[in-house]
């Protein structure tokens, strides 16, 4: 939760059960696994805000949370055929640091060749093991992930959060935001 807090992004829950139990933990939940929410001081249960099922009539939010769930699956099993069908042609992506990975990528070719760097420099090992999905109401999707990898000797471990903005279906800006940076430079350097 530190990293929706630190991006700035307000969090909405995707399911609308009612808390059940006074002091707003959920039934069967400890107070140590429950998180309170900052903006209106509610105590929400972190398995709450993930998405159970997926109805006929899905909101927007829904919507956007399957299409990063769909990004994901295509990133791993290198599907370019998928990530265009759901990446805009003017998207943008953002990876931070000092490495040679570094750096801003305007287009979806840009976007598609900084993918094609982390899986051609690693020899095809580097995975983005998708954790949660969290939305907003705003079109902003966190894709919270663990990447995993190997390179020169090198062993890459390292927890990553990525705030997509989806419009109209489409994921039009990517901005990586790592747990341990440096240690995410240190592989590619």
């Amino acid at each position: 939760m530190q990293v929706a807090r630190r991006v700035g992004i307000v969090l909405r829950q995707q399911n609308s059960e009612p808390l059940e139990r006074a002091g707003g933990i959920p039934k069967g939940c400890s107070r140590s696994a429950a998180w309170r929410d900052p903006l209106n001081r509610r105590t929400t249960h972190l398995s709450r805000l993930r998405t159970r099922e997926i109805s006929p009539i899905m909101s927007t939010e829904t919507k956007n949370a399957e299409v990063i769930r769909r990004g994901y699956a295509a990133f791993n099993a290198a599907d370019l055929e998928a990530l265009a069908e759901i990446f805009d042609e003017q998207a943008s992506w953002h990876t931070p640091g000092r490495s040679p990975i570094a750096g801003d990528y305007e287009g979806r070719n840009a976007v598609f060749g900084q993918f094609g760097r982390y899986g051609g420099e690693t020899g095809g090992t580097f995975r983005a093991t998708l954790k949660d999905v969290f939305t907003s109401e705003d079109g902003r999707v966190i894709g919270m992930h663990h990447n995993s990898g190997e390179r020169e000797g090198k062993q890459l471990d390292v927890d990553c959060c990525i705030v997509f903005e989806l419009r109209d279906g489409r994921i039009v800006s990517g901005r990586e935001h790592f747990y341990d940076l440096h240690s995410w430079d240190e592989f590619w350097s």
